[in-house]
């Protein structure tokens, strides 16, 4: 009896350790090595985020519809962050590198009381280049803006990117109540 109760524990013990740190995940994609211009006209590295869990995201500062939210609520995120102690990295990608220059950027993170210590945007690259990233790295389509509109079609999810540099969940970017899922999963593998 004492033997059997003895494994029983055994097992216990090692499913409840199994158990810890994992998420649920619904992507598994690699990040393409990349090297852009951040808003302080410095480069950040896909080898920059390496063996630290971030953030992505995908925006452009003349967006009139879906970026609004998104960023308010990558401010949230970074707000609950900072509450709950979690050290990790937001990026927000521009889908509109021609426009969206480091010092327009800049602006544009001051806009939305970003700290800019955990919290870059970049840019630095041609539309393809990001179309092509936001593809094959985040199966997320971009589509350039049509004539007679500056308006850049573009996905509206959050990607949790863990330290080997692999997408494993994404989020819904414009629903707030998704940074309270972000931040338990964080709080999950970190």
């Amino acid at each position: 009896m004492r033997k059997k109760l003895g494994l029983w524990m055994i097992v216990l013990i090692s499913l409840l350790a199994a158990c810890g740190g994992d998420i649920e995940t619904n992507m598994s994609e690699d990040v393409k090595d990349f090297k852009f211009t951040t808003q302080d006209n410095e480069k950040l590295s896909q080898d920059d985020l390496e063996g630290e869990w971030w953030v992505a995201n995908f925006i452009f500062t003349n967006c009139t519809t879906v970026c609004l939210p998104m960023t308010s609520n990558m401010s949230l995120l970074q707000s609950k962050m900072e509450e709950e102690n979690i050290d990790a990295q937001l990026v927000s990608f521009t889908v509109d590198p021609e426009h969206d220059t480091p010092s327009v950027l800049k602006d544009y993170a001051k806009s939305y009381d970003a700290n800019l210590d955990n919290w870059s945007f970049l840019t630095g690259y041609d539309f393809d280049t990001i179309k092509e990233l936001s593809v094959t790295s985040f199966r997320s389509l971009i589509v350039e803006a049509q004539p007679g509109t500056d308006q850049v079609t573009h996905g509206t999810k959050f990607f949790l990117i863990n330290p080997e540099g692999k997408v494993i969940k994404q989020y819904d970017g414009v629903a707030k109540s998704e940074m309270d899922a972000i931040i338990e999963d964080l709080k999950a593998v970190m």
